[in-house]
């Protein structure tokens, strides 16, 4: 069965627009404030959402991964900027259980960051916040009803 499509969306950024400062990371000299997102109804039989941050374009090979929150309640259909408190949050590629903002090399093309929100059939993953976006999505297999994405650009000049 195909999954659903949730329209994801966020007052910072538009699809393919420019992310702004305050949501990349303290080292590159922004607030490492996550962004406020917002998404459609899931489907019937959601029990829970998921949201995810990642960078294909990092020079890594796997790419990078700024941000797991999963077990946010069904009831949930937005998130404010810098939101602690719901749900779970996992570790990131940043080595930490936080939203870690970007720092894409100086001088590399803009980096395409994508935020991508998941309804599940399940409420809770049963794991804490040491759950990594690679045992998230091996986690997942099987319970995602609906997913979608809104992609931003953000890069550092040389």
């Amino acid at each position: 069965m195909a999954e659903d499509t949730l329209e994801v969306r966020s007052t910072l950024f538009a699809e393919g627009e420019t992310i702004p400062l305050s949501a990349a990371h303290s080292m590159v000299g922004g607030d490492n404030v996550s962004p406020d997102l917002s998404w459609s109804d899931g489907p019937e039989g959601t029990k829970s959402y998921a949201v995810t941050c990642y960078d294909p374009d990092a020079p890594t090979t796997v790419g990078f991964t700024h941000w797991v929150l999963f077990d946010i309640p069904a009831s949930t259909h937005a998130l404010e900027a810098g939101t602690e408190g719901i749900g779970v949050t996992g570790f990131s590629d940043w080595g930490e259980s936080a939203h870690g903002g970007m720092a894409p090399p100086a001088g590399d093309e803009p980096h395409h960051y994508v935020f991508t929100v998941y309804a599940l059939d399940i409420e809770s993953l049963g794991v804490d916040e040491t759950t990594t976006y690679a045992k998230f999505r091996f986690l997942i297999r099987g319970h995602v009803l609906a997913s979608g994405t809104l992609t931003g650009r953000f890069g550092i000049a040389a």
